[in-house]
């Protein structure tokens, strides 16, 4: 599930706001104050989208970009009451990369939050780095970043990979692998999981009896972790 971190103090438009971004799928957690925002970005910034007010007690939208910014590319949109030219180039020079006056359309905010996180997706997954192996999701080639040998995975190993990392931290059933990869018309066997998950262990692990990335959750599934 993607999520989104929200940073608005107006409850009226906190609640809405969450409530619709939860009806489309999201994971929302809402923040009402810039400053316990501020504390929590000076952790790791693990989400797909951060909307931002601007006008925020304590710490304002605008100092909490330019914090973020010095960290992560997470997509930023800035919610605001001003509009004018000068506020929202002052919002893009901050590193946002969307500005939406207030008052706004909920379905113009919707199609704007879909818009940032599929870019971002995009840029995320065209490659990823485990440990050091580079994985292509062009090319489905897996490079050795020391000797510079290439391996290449298949169609559907590519597809359990970014699920991993869509995923990363949590742990994935193997019902969810088959529902995501396979749908529910067909019926390969757990075991088919479990034999990709081997050809993942000789390719990423230097101890495939130990593995550091690709973890056995028994009776549920497997745990990605970089």
């Amino acid at each position: 599930m993607q999520k989104i971190c929200l940073v608005e103090d107006e409850r009226s438009i906190g609640e809405i706001v969450q409530l619709n971004l939860k009806m489309e799928g999201y994971e929302v957690n809402w923040i009402d104050n810039g400053g316990v925002a501020r504390s929590l970005f000076e952790e790791e910034i693990n989400v797909d989208l951060i909307i931002l007010d601007v006008m925020l007690p304590v710490v304002n939208g605008v100092d909490l970009c330019k914090q973020i910014r010095q960290k992560s590319k997470v997509p930023v949109l800035f919610l605001s009451a001003k509009g004018t030219t000068t506020d929202r180039i002052e919002g893009l020079k901050a590193g946002g990369n969307d500005y939406l006056p207030k008052p706004f359309d909920l379905e113009e905010l919707l199609l704007r939050v879909k818009a940032l996180i599929g870019q971002n997706q995009a840029e995320v997954l065209e490659e990823c780095v485990i440990d050091d192996k580079v994985v292509s999701f062009k090319t489905y080639d897996v490079t050795n970043t020391i000797t510079g040998e290439i391996e290449r995975l298949s169609k559907k190993e590519i597809a359990l990979i970014q699920l991993f990392l869509e995923k990363e931290g949590e742990v994935v059933s193997r019902d969810e692998i088959l529902d995501k990869l396979w749908g529910k018309n067909q019926f390969p066997t757990t075991r088919t999981i479990d034999n990709y998950i081997l050809n993942f262990r000789k390719m990423f692990e230097k101890d495939p009896k130990k593995p550091q990335f690709f973890h056995s959750i028994r009776g549920v599934g497997y745990k990605f972790l970089r």
